[in-house]
């Protein structure tokens, strides 16, 4: 029997139009969230801040992110992901003006977490459940694939953006700037709204039955563990590289466009890992991924610090950066049915997020007590090895209810 073509002319009216929009989301929320490495340097020099207190900031809007997400996704699986993510549009925006204001820190630490909440409304939570539930199986790790390249497109149109915005404007009329442009998120929600529908296999379970059964699934919590490390691994790079390579007396430019370099590999590589994911384990392509990644950092550790090696780091990374997103998402999907997607999918990024809370805050922290940034790079590398075991033994097979529906 002939497959259906997976590319987008085979896709419906109903899932294109929440492939594109959500993607539009993503790359805003996703793109903007990217830049704020850019900001570190110059915001620390001009509030007279330690690394650490932007670097905290940074780390409790992922944590926040994080905490808020299964809330949002159970809210948007039972009243629909359009309506969430307007709230996080506006919250999101609100966060970027209020980290303009001057003062001691708290600013930061305030915007952060209205930052954090914006992205949990308006971020791969709710976005990615509403895809996925668009989405028949046999195209759905593409669909959330495609959506999810959104967020790669956004990181490469953002960090030029801004770092031009920031040496013309300064850093406080370029975030101004960028609030502005969260707000496009309230008019796209409209692409991922409604209710969601019960989908195959749903057997009218309830959220809280969904969400018994996934904490008893031993694959539930290794993924949820594995997707730890790539919240570390994202975090630390996205918001220290561009301070570790100004340490190393590299140019200003680099760090804006080696970042930028990681959006534009990470378009090609998202699109890869869904479709790899449609056709052979994802559990297996996810440990092949983070092995990669500890590959990728070891070699970055030992070879000299230059521009050459440095835009190698970045395009090797982007290859790899949200590749995880379709592959973790699809297998919550696949084992546990798309109904209640946005919260599963927010409990494990949960996960992501206290390594992102960490992958950033440690980062700071260690750099003002040692002086580099040294012991966090080979953290890296154990981690990424890590979460490569811990992706291999999840079993990749529907749940019994999935099974006996089929």
């Amino acid at each position: 029997m002939p497959q259906p073509r997976s590319s987008l002319h085979s896709f419906s009216r109903a899932l294109l139009l929440a492939v594109l929009s959500g993607g539009v989301i993503m790359g805003i929320t996703v793109g903007i969230r990217q830049t704020f490495g850019l900001f570190l340097a110059p915001i620390s020099v001009d509030l007279n801040l330690g690394r650490e207190t932007f670097a905290f900031g940074m780390g409790m809007m992922n944590l926040i992110w994080g905490v808020a997400a299964p809330f949002a996704g159970a809210v948007a699986d039972r009243y629909g992901a359009g309506r969430v993510a307007v709230i996080g549009g506006l919250s999101y925006a609100t966060g970027l003006v209020i980290m303009t204001v001057t003062g001691e820190g708290g600013q930061l630490l305030v915007g952060g977490l209205l930052v954090g909440l914006g992205l949990s409304g308006a971020g791969f939570t709710v976005v990615l459940g509403a895809v996925g539930r668009a989405a028949p199986p046999e195209k759905r790790t593409l669909a959330l694939g495609m959506a999810s390249m959104g967020g790669s497109i956004g990181q490469f149109v953002a960090l030029p953006y801004t770092h031009l915005l920031i040496d013309w404007l300064g850093w406080s009329a370029c975030l101004l700037i960028l609030a502005v442009t969260a707000l496009l998120i309230v008019p796209l929600a409209y692409g991922i709204a409604g209710k969601h529908a019960a989908p195959e296999g749903r057997d009218h379970q309830s959220l809280s039955e969904a969400f018994h059964e996934a904490r008893r699934h031993k694959g539930f919590w290794l993924l949820t563990a594995g997707f730890f490390v790539c919240g570390f691994h994202l975090a630390f790079v996205a918001v220290h590289l561009p301070a570790y390579l100004s340490d190393k007396g590299m140019p200003s430019w680099l760090a804006a466009a080696t970042l930028t370099l990681v959006g534009v590999c990470n378009i090609v590589g998202t699109y890869f890992c869904g479709y790899f994911g449609q056709r052979y384990p994802k559990k297996s392509v996810l440990s092949l991924l983070y092995l990669a990644r500890a590959a990728i950092f070891l070699v970055f550790i030992v070879a000299p610090v230059s521009e050459t090696t440095v835009l190698l780091f970045g395009a090797a990374m982007g290859f790899l950066w949200l590749g995880t997103v379709p592959l973790t998402s699809g297998l919550v999907a696949y084992i546990f049915g798309p109904a209640y997607l946005s919260m599963l999918f927010g409990i494990v990024f949960f996960g992501h997020q206290i390594g992102g809370f960490l992958g950033a805050w440690l980062a700071g922290t260690a750099y003002d007590y040692l002086g580099s940034y040294d012991a966090m790079w080979w953290l890296s590398v154990a981690l990424g090895i890590g979460s490569a075991l811990l992706h291999w033994p999840i079993e990749e097979r529907p749940v019994s209810r999935l099974a006996a529906a089929e």
